[in-house]
């Protein structure tokens, strides 16, 4: 279970789980913003931010992190909730939603897609994550900012960088060793009775619009929602487009329930 979590307002539950490699303030927009509305849960992860890895084998699956939300909200006393990843996030909410569909009032996936790892990808991953554990976060984060963030959003740059550098190698190649073993989650998707959000940066390249209008074709009932002049991060990037969406969303579920 994540050792630290913020767990701000009061209302329906909204959890709000972060992408890699970050912590729970990638959500900070987002918390300020629903917190008013909404009971807002945003954890660390396993080996991010302010909680520790703990003990492992050096691969952390994405089933790990999704059940250790679970325990969260037991702890909290949060029967269901509405769930929202990114990227890595996405993945974990699949899981989740998978496995415990009985926790998931409503979906949001952002800058994520649910196809297996290619045995190319699985490669690369395993690579990055060797090289991690010999040269840190700093080269990486380096690297990526500009896809993370795109180059005319200078503005949530330093928040992204910092994050990525503060990330512990040791967890970072953990999630990225699990990732590389992770499911198809294409048939979850389209078994998912809830409504869900699907929403992408125009801009992404590492999860680019045809994934996001692939999650949406799969989905049963779902929205689809471009930010435009945004990358992998279009909640720091564009918070004021990316909250119109979620809270139409939001509000959606409201009307519905």
């Amino acid at each position: 279970m994540p050792a630290f979590h913020e767990d701000r307002g009061t209302g329906p539950a909204l959890l709000l789980i972060h992408g890699h490699p970050f912590d729970h303030t990638m959500w900070q927009p987002q918390i300020d913003r629903f917190s008013r509305t909404h009971r807002v849960i945003a954890p660390d992860l396993r080996g991010y931010g302010a909680t520790p890895l703990g003990v492992t084998t050096g691969s952390t699956g994405l089933d790990d992190f999704a059940e250790d939300l679970v325990g969260l909200l037991d702890s909290l006393g949060i029967d269901d909730c509405v769930v929202a990843g990114l990227s890595m996030g996405g993945q974990i909410a699949m899981e989740l939603v998978r496995r415990r569909p009985e926790r998931v009032r409503g979906l949001v996936l952002a800058d994520t897609f649910p196809a297996a790892e290619t045995e190319d990808g699985k490669k690369a991953r395993n690579a990055m994550a060797d090289r991690l554990l010999r040269e840190g976060m700093r080269g990486y984060a380096d690297e990526v900012l500009d896809r993370m963030v795109a180059p005319y959003n200078t503005h949530a740059a330093p928040h992204v960088h910092r994050m990525m550098c503060a990330t512990d190698p040791v967890a970072a190649a953990a999630a990225l060793r699990g990732r590389a073993e992770r499911r198809d989650h294409r048939e979850t998707l389209a078994a998912v009775t809830v409504p869900a959000l699907v929403v992408v940066g125009r801009d992404d390249a590492y999860t680019p619009v045809a994934d996001a209008e692939e999650m949406h074709a799969l989905l049963p009932d779902s929205t689809l929602t471009v930010i435009e002049r945004a990358a992998h991060l279009p909640n720091l990037e564009r918070p004021e487009e990316f909250d119109a969406a979620l809270d139409a969303f939001l509000r959606s579920l409201v009307r519905t329930s």
